[in-house]
């Protein structure tokens, strides 16, 4: 019972230091605070949207906060870190308070909560949900809800990805809450289901018998296609790249090869042995030629001469 009473002392004392920094880092745009127990002491992450308002002139500023939070909130040497916030449309409780501020300034609370939902969305938000509760319109309480993207309620997506901001209202007719509700834009909820290709391992490594190795026919026919067209290409690619293949000469080509050669060569020696028989011994072919030109002297003695003719 002892333990079960310290646990809940220390998240009071938790809640009540939050309360007091909504307050004190209302013009900084407040976003959220961390508190870290170390061997040298008590860390607290400040998280805002101005951290020079945090700081102050010279440290004044935080200097008096570490002082508030030792001596108001029993905390052993506290040591305060100041972060700012990389996007405030993203963080709920910036948002919320920004939603307070324009209901205390008189805006209607449609066109506020319509407006919050849709900035939250334009920053990248996978989703939000705005919650306004309280007097709106008239004497009654009444609830309104803007609701925009993919919002979790409960389970592991909730408490993971889904973060909360709270932040009031003080109007006349009396007090509103307000509730901004943001899930992150790199969510990634267990229904999302991103499907790949699936990397093909040769035929040869897969056995029959080990798990994961049931094909369908279909399966099994694309495959041997596919393989058989990448084949055959190769195939004419080599081809290509080596050039036309010659054909070797068969064995009855080569013999009719050798045939003709002999007969040539058995001709070219008969037409030169006529020639050395045609020569006569011991005389030159001038006689040859003297007979050549003998049909063309008889064919001039025969022409009749001009004075016969008269």
């Amino acid at each position: 019972m002892v333990t079960e009473r310290k646990f809940v002392t220390e998240n009071i004392r938790r809640v009540l230091l939050k309360e007091y920094m909504m307050k004190q880092l209302d013009r900084a745009g407040f976003g959220g605070l961390d508190i870290q127990r170390t061997p040298m002491g008590t860390r607290v992450t400040l998280v805002t949207e101005r951290p020079g308002l945090v700081i102050g002139r010279r440290g004044a500023a935080i200097k008096a906060l570490t002082k508030a939070i030792e001596e108001d909130f029993n905390f052993d040497n506290p040591q305060i870190e100041v972060q700012q916030v990389d996007n405030a449309n993203l963080n709920s409780q910036i948002m919320a308070e920004k939603l307070a501020t324009a209901l205390e300034r008189g805006w209607h609370f449609r066109r506020a909560g319509h407006s919050t939902v849709r900035r939250i969305m334009e920053a990248g938000a996978k989703g939000c949900q705005v919650i306004i509760a309280g007097k709106l319109t008239g004497q009654r309480h009444r609830t309104e809800k803007f609701r925009e993207g993919n919002v979790k309620y409960c389970g592991d997506p909730k408490i993971m990805f889904m973060r909360e901001g709270f932040a009031v209202a003080k109007l006349k007719s009396g007090v509103i809450g307000v509730k901004a509700q943001i899930m992150d834009p790199n969510a990634r909820l267990p229904d999302e289901v991103i499907i790949t290709a699936a990397a093909t391992a040769p035929a040869e490594t897969l056995e029959a018998g080990s798990p994961g190795t049931k094909i369908s026919v279909e399966e099994q026919t694309e495959a041997l296609v596919t393989a058989e067209g990448d084949e055959s290409s190769d195939v004419v690619a080599e081809e290509s790249a080596e050039g036309p293949v010659e054909e070797p000469a068969s064995e009855d080509q080569s013999d009719d090869s050798g045939e003709d050669v002999a007969t040539d060569i058995a001709d070219v020696e008969k037409e030169e042995s006529k020639e050395i028989k045609e020569i006569p011994v011991g005389g030159d072919a001038e006689p040859e030629a003297d007979e050549a030109s003998k049909p063309a002297e008889d064919a001039v003695e025969e022409e009749p001469s001009e004075d016969k003719k008269d």
